[in-house]
Protein backbone atom coordinates (compact mmCIF):
# COMPACT_ATOMS: atom_id res chain seq x y z
CA UNK A 1 0.00 0.00 0.00
CA UNK A 2 1.12 3.16 -0.84
CA UNK A 3 2.07 5.54 2.17
CA UNK A 4 2.87 9.28 1.55
CA UNK A 5 3.53 10.04 5.08
CA UNK A 6 5.86 7.47 5.50
CA UNK A 7 7.24 8.41 2.07
CA UNK A 8 7.73 12.11 3.33
CA UNK A 9 9.30 10.84 6.73
CA UNK A 10 12.44 9.76 4.43
CA UNK A 11 12.82 13.18 3.25
CA UNK A 12 14.21 15.33 6.20
CA UNK A 13 14.02 18.66 4.16
CA UNK A 14 9.95 18.31 3.84
CA UNK A 15 9.86 19.26 7.97
CA UNK A 16 11.23 22.48 7.66
CA UNK A 17 9.76 25.78 7.39
CA UNK A 18 9.92 27.96 4.79
CA UNK A 19 9.10 32.14 5.88
CA UNK A 20 7.27 30.37 9.33
CA UNK A 21 5.03 27.90 7.26
CA UNK A 22 5.27 24.54 6.25
CA UNK A 23 7.32 24.10 3.16
CA UNK A 24 4.84 23.06 0.12
CA UNK A 25 7.80 21.62 -2.11
CA UNK A 26 6.08 21.84 -5.34
CA UNK A 27 9.69 22.32 -8.19
CA UNK A 28 9.62 19.15 -8.50
CA UNK A 29 10.47 19.52 -12.54
CA UNK A 30 13.47 21.30 -11.65
CA UNK A 31 15.27 19.61 -9.06
CA UNK A 32 13.38 16.55 -6.66
CA UNK A 33 14.61 16.45 -2.96
CA UNK A 34 16.04 13.65 -1.76
CA UNK A 35 15.63 10.74 0.31
CA UNK A 36 17.97 10.23 4.05
CA UNK A 37 18.96 6.60 2.29
CA UNK A 38 20.36 9.06 -1.08
CA UNK A 39 21.92 11.60 1.61
CA UNK A 40 23.40 8.82 3.61
CA UNK A 41 25.07 7.15 0.37
CA UNK A 42 26.48 10.16 -0.41
CA UNK A 43 28.32 10.96 2.92
CA UNK A 44 29.57 7.64 3.53
CA UNK A 45 30.82 7.31 -0.18
CA UNK A 46 33.17 10.78 1.03
CA UNK A 47 33.29 9.73 4.44
CA UNK A 48 34.19 5.95 4.31
CA UNK A 49 34.50 4.71 0.43
CA UNK A 50 36.16 7.38 -1.75
CA UNK A 51 38.80 6.58 -4.22
CA UNK A 52 39.14 6.98 -8.23
CA UNK A 53 37.57 4.91 -9.88
CA UNK A 54 39.09 1.90 -12.80
CA UNK A 55 42.49 3.32 -12.11
CA UNK A 56 43.57 1.80 -8.32
CA UNK A 57 44.42 -1.82 -7.72
CA UNK A 58 44.18 -0.94 -3.46
CA UNK A 59 41.31 -1.75 -1.71
CA UNK A 60 39.44 1.77 -1.92
CA UNK A 61 39.29 2.30 -5.50
CA UNK A 62 38.29 -1.17 -6.23
CA UNK A 63 35.43 -0.57 -3.73
CA UNK A 64 34.68 2.45 -5.55
CA UNK A 65 34.60 1.18 -9.21
CA UNK A 66 32.47 -1.82 -7.56
CA UNK A 67 29.61 0.73 -6.95
CA UNK A 68 30.45 3.17 -9.44
CA UNK A 69 30.20 0.33 -12.01
CA UNK A 70 27.10 -1.46 -10.22
CA UNK A 71 25.23 1.47 -10.99
CA UNK A 72 25.31 1.25 -14.56
CA UNK A 73 23.81 -1.57 -14.27
CA UNK A 74 20.41 -0.52 -11.88
CA UNK A 75 20.34 2.08 -14.37
CA UNK A 76 19.64 -0.22 -16.85
CA UNK A 77 16.77 -2.38 -14.80
CA UNK A 78 15.24 1.04 -14.41
CA UNK A 79 14.83 1.74 -17.82
CA UNK A 80 14.03 -2.06 -19.04
CA UNK A 81 17.68 -2.42 -21.20
CA UNK A 82 18.83 -5.80 -21.25
CA UNK A 83 22.88 -5.05 -21.75
CA UNK A 84 23.70 -2.46 -19.73
CA UNK A 85 26.75 -2.02 -21.68
CA UNK A 86 24.32 0.60 -23.68
CA UNK A 87 24.03 2.82 -20.74
CA UNK A 88 27.02 5.81 -20.55
CA UNK A 89 26.95 7.34 -17.36
CA UNK A 90 27.16 11.02 -17.55
CA UNK A 91 26.39 14.59 -15.20
CA UNK A 92 22.75 14.74 -17.07
CA UNK A 93 20.72 14.70 -19.50
CA UNK A 94 22.17 17.93 -21.27
CA UNK A 95 25.36 15.90 -21.39
CA UNK A 96 23.46 13.38 -22.97
CA UNK A 97 22.15 14.77 -25.75
CA UNK A 98 25.44 16.73 -26.62
CA UNK A 99 26.87 13.37 -27.11
CA UNK A 100 24.33 12.35 -29.55
CA UNK A 101 24.13 15.83 -31.39
CA UNK A 102 29.04 15.73 -31.41
CA UNK A 103 29.47 12.23 -31.69
CA UNK A 104 26.43 11.10 -33.53
CA UNK A 105 25.31 13.77 -35.52
CA UNK A 106 27.97 15.72 -36.63
CA UNK A 107 29.83 13.33 -38.46
CA UNK A 108 27.07 12.48 -40.93
CA UNK A 109 24.83 15.72 -41.08
CA UNK A 110 25.19 17.39 -44.22
CA UNK A 111 23.94 20.94 -44.89
CA UNK A 112 19.79 20.38 -45.67
CA UNK A 113 19.80 17.42 -43.69
CA UNK A 114 16.82 17.76 -40.71
CA UNK A 115 16.04 17.11 -36.84
CA UNK A 116 12.59 17.39 -36.38
CA UNK A 117 11.83 18.87 -32.98
CA UNK A 118 8.24 19.33 -31.30
CA UNK A 119 7.77 23.01 -30.12
CA UNK A 120 7.90 21.54 -26.32
CA UNK A 121 11.13 20.73 -26.25
CA UNK A 122 13.75 21.95 -23.35
CA UNK A 123 16.82 23.97 -24.32
CA UNK A 124 18.79 21.24 -23.78
CA UNK A 125 16.70 19.60 -26.54
CA UNK A 126 17.02 22.66 -28.76
CA UNK A 127 20.45 24.50 -28.66
CA UNK A 128 22.84 21.20 -29.56
CA UNK A 129 20.86 21.11 -32.89
CA UNK A 130 21.04 25.32 -33.36
CA UNK A 131 25.13 23.92 -33.06
CA UNK A 132 24.48 21.74 -36.08
CA UNK A 133 22.40 24.79 -37.91
CA UNK A 134 24.79 27.35 -37.27
CA UNK A 135 28.07 25.06 -38.32
CA UNK A 136 26.47 22.38 -40.77
CA UNK A 137 23.85 24.06 -41.98
CA UNK A 138 21.03 20.96 -40.61
CA UNK A 139 17.60 22.18 -40.78
CA UNK A 140 15.41 22.34 -37.76
CA UNK A 141 11.64 20.99 -38.17
CA UNK A 142 9.19 22.34 -35.59
CA UNK A 143 5.95 20.13 -35.12
CA UNK A 144 3.08 22.34 -32.85
CA UNK A 145 0.63 20.78 -30.28
CA UNK A 146 -2.82 21.19 -30.28
CA UNK A 147 -4.46 23.45 -28.11
CA UNK A 148 -4.52 20.93 -25.47
CA UNK A 149 -0.60 20.58 -25.57
CA UNK A 150 -0.84 17.10 -27.06
CA UNK A 151 1.32 16.22 -29.78
CA UNK A 152 -0.50 14.46 -32.62
CA UNK A 153 1.90 11.30 -33.42
CA UNK A 154 1.20 11.48 -36.59
CA UNK A 155 1.96 14.82 -37.13
CA UNK A 156 5.70 14.02 -36.04
CA UNK A 157 5.73 11.09 -38.64
CA UNK A 158 4.23 13.40 -41.64
CA UNK A 159 6.94 15.19 -41.08
CA UNK A 160 9.70 13.01 -41.90
CA UNK A 161 10.63 13.39 -45.43
CA UNK A 162 14.07 11.45 -46.91
CA UNK A 163 16.49 15.03 -45.67
CA UNK A 164 15.15 13.55 -41.86
CA UNK A 165 18.22 12.88 -39.93
CA UNK A 166 16.78 12.51 -36.57
CA UNK A 167 13.83 13.16 -34.61
CA UNK A 168 14.33 14.70 -31.24
CA UNK A 169 11.41 14.75 -28.47
CA UNK A 170 10.75 15.12 -24.89
CA UNK A 171 8.77 12.29 -23.71
CA UNK A 172 6.71 14.46 -20.88
CA UNK A 173 6.66 18.57 -21.29
CA UNK A 174 8.10 20.31 -18.27
CA UNK A 175 6.02 23.22 -19.05
CA UNK A 176 2.98 20.98 -19.87
CA UNK A 177 3.07 17.69 -18.39
CA UNK A 178 1.93 16.19 -22.17
CA UNK A 179 3.01 12.28 -22.26
CA UNK A 180 4.13 11.70 -26.38
CA UNK A 181 3.55 8.70 -27.64
CA UNK A 182 7.35 7.86 -28.65
CA UNK A 183 6.38 4.55 -29.12
CA UNK A 184 4.31 5.19 -32.09
CA UNK A 185 6.67 7.40 -33.54
CA UNK A 186 9.43 5.35 -32.85
CA UNK A 187 8.04 2.29 -34.43
CA UNK A 188 7.23 4.44 -37.68
CA UNK A 189 10.54 6.39 -37.75
CA UNK A 190 12.19 2.93 -37.88
CA UNK A 191 10.56 1.76 -40.90
CA UNK A 192 11.76 4.86 -42.63
CA UNK A 193 14.93 4.34 -41.22
CA UNK A 194 15.27 7.60 -39.29
CA UNK A 195 16.96 7.49 -35.45
CA UNK A 196 14.93 8.71 -32.60
CA UNK A 197 16.15 10.72 -29.46
CA UNK A 198 14.35 10.64 -26.16
CA UNK A 199 14.49 13.17 -23.34
CA UNK A 200 12.93 11.48 -20.54
CA UNK A 201 14.11 14.04 -18.02
CA UNK A 202 10.72 14.56 -16.91
CA UNK A 203 8.98 11.04 -17.69
CA UNK A 204 11.06 8.37 -16.28
CA UNK A 205 10.37 10.31 -12.91
CA UNK A 206 6.54 10.10 -13.01
CA UNK A 207 5.82 6.62 -14.73
CA UNK A 208 7.46 3.28 -15.94
CA UNK A 209 9.53 3.69 -18.54
CA UNK A 210 10.68 0.35 -20.79
CA UNK A 211 12.81 2.09 -23.54
CA UNK A 212 13.54 -1.26 -25.64
CA UNK A 213 9.19 -1.61 -25.80
CA UNK A 214 9.57 2.15 -26.83
CA UNK A 215 11.84 1.33 -29.92
CA UNK A 216 14.10 4.27 -29.45
CA UNK A 217 17.71 4.67 -30.54
CA UNK A 218 18.55 7.18 -27.50
CA UNK A 219 16.90 7.67 -24.07
CA UNK A 220 18.37 10.22 -21.57
CA UNK A 221 17.77 10.67 -17.68
CA UNK A 222 18.91 13.42 -15.40
CA UNK A 223 19.60 12.13 -11.95
CA UNK A 224 18.78 15.60 -9.88
CA UNK A 225 15.01 15.06 -10.88
CA UNK A 226 14.92 11.13 -9.78
CA UNK A 227 15.72 11.96 -6.28
CA UNK A 228 19.44 11.70 -6.79
CA UNK A 229 22.18 13.91 -6.49
CA UNK A 230 22.86 16.68 -9.06
CA UNK A 231 25.93 16.16 -11.53
CA UNK A 232 24.59 12.44 -11.98
CA UNK A 233 22.69 11.02 -14.73
CA UNK A 234 23.23 8.63 -18.05
CA UNK A 235 22.07 7.59 -21.85
CA UNK A 236 21.16 4.96 -23.48
CA UNK A 237 22.28 4.54 -26.90
CA UNK A 238 21.44 1.43 -28.92
CA UNK A 239 24.34 -0.83 -29.66
CA UNK A 240 24.06 -0.17 -33.59
CA UNK A 241 24.18 4.00 -32.97
CA UNK A 242 27.23 2.89 -30.10
CA UNK A 243 28.94 1.58 -33.37
CA UNK A 244 28.31 4.79 -35.71
CA UNK A 245 29.72 7.31 -32.94
CA UNK A 246 32.76 9.03 -32.56
CA UNK A 247 34.34 10.11 -28.96
CA UNK A 248 32.73 13.49 -27.79
CA UNK A 249 35.43 14.08 -25.45
CA UNK A 250 39.54 12.61 -24.85
CA UNK A 251 40.99 11.62 -21.79
CA UNK A 252 41.74 9.06 -19.58
CA UNK A 253 39.12 5.80 -18.77
CA UNK A 254 37.78 6.21 -23.00
CA UNK A 255 40.98 4.86 -24.38
CA UNK A 256 43.19 1.61 -24.50
CA UNK A 257 46.44 3.29 -25.36
CA UNK A 258 47.79 6.17 -26.52
CA UNK A 259 50.97 6.89 -28.29
CA UNK A 260 52.42 9.92 -30.28
CA UNK A 261 51.18 9.04 -33.43
CA UNK A 262 47.71 7.23 -32.47
CA UNK A 263 44.98 6.64 -30.42
CA UNK A 264 43.66 3.35 -29.69
CA UNK A 265 39.97 3.85 -28.10
CA UNK A 266 38.80 1.60 -25.49
CA UNK A 267 35.20 -0.40 -26.08
CA UNK A 268 31.75 1.40 -25.72
CA UNK A 269 30.35 2.73 -23.08
CA UNK A 270 34.30 3.85 -21.64
CA UNK A 271 34.58 5.06 -24.93
CA UNK A 272 32.22 7.72 -24.33
CA UNK A 273 32.92 8.14 -20.51
CA UNK A 274 36.20 10.61 -20.16
CA UNK A 275 38.09 11.45 -17.40
CA UNK A 276 37.12 11.13 -13.54
CA UNK A 277 33.26 10.50 -13.31
CA UNK A 278 31.03 12.23 -10.72
CA UNK A 279 31.79 9.46 -8.87
CA UNK A 280 30.15 9.82 -5.22
CA UNK A 281 26.78 11.23 -7.52
CA UNK A 282 26.08 8.30 -9.67
CA UNK A 283 26.76 6.24 -6.84
CA UNK A 284 24.21 8.40 -5.05
CA UNK A 285 21.92 8.42 -8.31
CA UNK A 286 21.89 4.20 -8.43
CA UNK A 287 20.82 4.39 -4.53
CA UNK A 288 18.01 6.87 -5.75
CA UNK A 289 16.53 4.35 -8.50
CA UNK A 290 16.81 1.44 -6.21
CA UNK A 291 14.67 3.23 -3.91
CA UNK A 292 11.79 4.53 -6.21
CA UNK A 293 11.83 0.73 -7.67
CA UNK A 294 11.41 -0.22 -3.98
CA UNK A 295 8.26 1.76 -4.33
CA UNK A 296 7.67 0.98 -7.64
CA UNK A 297 7.37 3.06 -10.01
CA UNK A 298 3.37 1.87 -10.64
CA UNK A 299 2.79 3.06 -7.20
CA UNK A 300 4.26 6.27 -7.50
CA UNK A 301 2.63 6.92 -11.03
CA UNK A 302 -0.86 6.29 -9.64
CA UNK A 303 -0.56 8.36 -6.55
CA UNK A 304 0.65 11.06 -9.08
CA UNK A 305 -1.99 10.94 -11.15
CA UNK A 306 -4.46 11.04 -8.28
CA UNK A 307 -2.53 14.15 -7.13
CA UNK A 308 -2.81 15.41 -10.73
CA UNK A 309 -6.85 14.87 -10.74
CA UNK A 310 -7.32 16.72 -7.36
CA UNK A 311 -5.11 18.92 -8.58
CA UNK A 312 -6.70 19.97 -11.63
CA UNK A 313 -10.64 19.60 -10.02
CA UNK A 314 -9.33 22.69 -7.48
CA UNK A 315 -7.44 24.76 -9.90
CA UNK A 316 -10.30 24.55 -12.13
CA UNK A 317 -12.62 26.02 -9.84
CA UNK A 318 -10.12 29.21 -9.72
CA UNK A 319 -11.81 31.33 -12.82
CA UNK A 320 -9.14 33.82 -12.75
CA UNK A 321 -6.27 31.25 -13.52
CA UNK A 322 -5.19 30.31 -16.75
CA UNK A 323 -3.57 26.61 -17.19
CA UNK A 324 -1.79 25.57 -19.99
CA UNK A 325 -1.63 22.16 -20.80
CA UNK A 326 -5.03 19.95 -20.29
CA UNK A 327 -4.44 16.99 -21.81
CA UNK A 328 -6.50 13.73 -19.82
CA UNK A 329 -3.69 11.79 -18.86
CA UNK A 330 -0.33 14.84 -18.51
CA UNK A 331 1.91 14.68 -15.72
CA UNK A 332 1.04 16.26 -12.61
CA UNK A 333 2.90 19.61 -13.56
CA UNK A 334 0.68 22.58 -13.87
CA UNK A 335 1.71 26.13 -15.63
CA UNK A 336 -0.37 29.31 -15.26
CA UNK A 337 -0.61 32.73 -15.29
CA UNK A 338 -3.43 34.77 -13.72
CA UNK A 339 -5.17 36.78 -15.30
CA UNK A 340 -4.71 40.68 -15.05
CA UNK A 341 -0.82 42.27 -15.00
CA UNK A 342 0.07 40.12 -12.72
CA UNK A 343 3.85 38.47 -13.27
CA UNK A 344 4.84 34.65 -12.94
CA UNK A 345 7.69 36.67 -10.54
CA UNK A 346 5.88 38.26 -8.42
CA UNK A 347 2.86 35.73 -7.72
CA UNK A 348 5.96 33.26 -7.08
CA UNK A 349 7.20 35.32 -4.64
CA UNK A 350 4.09 35.87 -2.69
CA UNK A 351 3.64 31.76 -2.81
CA UNK A 352 6.84 31.46 -1.37
CA UNK A 353 5.56 33.73 1.81
CA UNK A 354 3.59 30.82 2.19
CA UNK A 355 5.59 28.46 2.01
CA UNK A 356 4.71 27.28 -1.56
CA UNK A 357 7.46 26.76 -3.61
CA UNK A 358 7.04 26.81 -7.29
CA UNK A 359 8.96 27.90 -10.52
CA UNK A 360 8.71 31.27 -12.57
CA UNK A 361 9.75 31.92 -15.92
CA UNK A 362 10.28 30.39 -19.39
CA UNK A 363 11.53 26.84 -17.65
CA UNK A 364 14.11 26.74 -20.65
CA UNK A 365 11.08 26.11 -23.29
CA UNK A 366 11.25 29.57 -25.40
CA UNK A 367 9.92 28.57 -28.57
CA UNK A 368 7.28 26.85 -26.18
CA UNK A 369 6.66 30.06 -24.55
CA UNK A 370 6.64 32.67 -27.62
CA UNK A 371 3.53 30.02 -29.18
CA UNK A 372 1.45 30.07 -26.40
CA UNK A 373 1.96 33.85 -26.77
CA UNK A 374 3.63 34.05 -23.29
CA UNK A 375 6.10 36.03 -21.62
CA UNK A 376 6.15 33.32 -18.49
CA UNK A 377 4.54 31.06 -16.18
CA UNK A 378 4.02 29.42 -12.69
CA UNK A 379 4.48 26.09 -12.78
CA UNK A 380 3.70 23.80 -9.88
CA UNK A 381 5.54 20.33 -10.12
CA UNK A 382 4.17 17.30 -8.04
CA UNK A 383 6.12 14.57 -7.16
CA UNK A 384 5.90 11.03 -4.99
CA UNK A 385 5.84 12.53 -1.95
CA UNK A 386 3.46 15.51 -2.52
CA UNK A 387 -0.15 15.27 -0.98
CA UNK A 388 -3.78 16.88 -1.31
CA UNK A 389 -3.29 18.92 1.40
CA UNK A 390 0.00 20.28 -0.30
CA UNK A 391 -2.39 21.13 -3.59
CA UNK A 392 -4.75 23.00 -1.11
CA UNK A 393 -2.22 25.12 0.55
CA UNK A 394 -1.27 26.26 -3.31
CA UNK A 395 -4.92 27.13 -3.81
CA UNK A 396 -5.15 29.02 -0.57
CA UNK A 397 -1.49 30.38 -1.42
CA UNK A 398 -3.09 31.44 -5.09
CA UNK A 399 -6.30 33.25 -4.24
CA UNK A 400 -3.78 35.05 -2.13
CA UNK A 401 -2.24 36.13 -4.76
CA UNK A 402 -5.34 36.86 -6.88
CA UNK A 403 -6.86 38.97 -4.17
CA UNK A 404 -3.30 41.25 -4.03
CA UNK A 405 -3.04 41.56 -7.75
CA UNK A 406 -7.43 42.10 -8.30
Amino acid sequence: MYDVNEIRADFPILSRKVNGQPLTYLDNGASAQKPQVVIDAVTRAYAEEYANVHRGLHYLSNLATEKYEGVRGIIARFLGVSDEEQIVLNSGTTEGINLIAYGWAMPRFEAGDEVILSVMEHHANIVPWHFLRERQGAVLKWVDVDSTGALDPQAVIDAITPRTKLIALTHMSNVLGTKVDVKTICEAARAKGVPVLVDGSQAAVHMPVNVEELGCDFYAITGHKLYGPSGSGAIFIHKDRMDEMQPFIGGGDMIREVTKDEVIYNDPPMKFEAGTPGIVQTIGLGVALDYMMGIGMPAIAAHEDALRDYARMKLDGLNWLQVQGTTPDKGAIFSFTLDGAAHAHDISTILDKKGVAVRAGQHCTGPLMEYLGLGATCRASFGMYNTTEEVDRLVEALELAHELFA
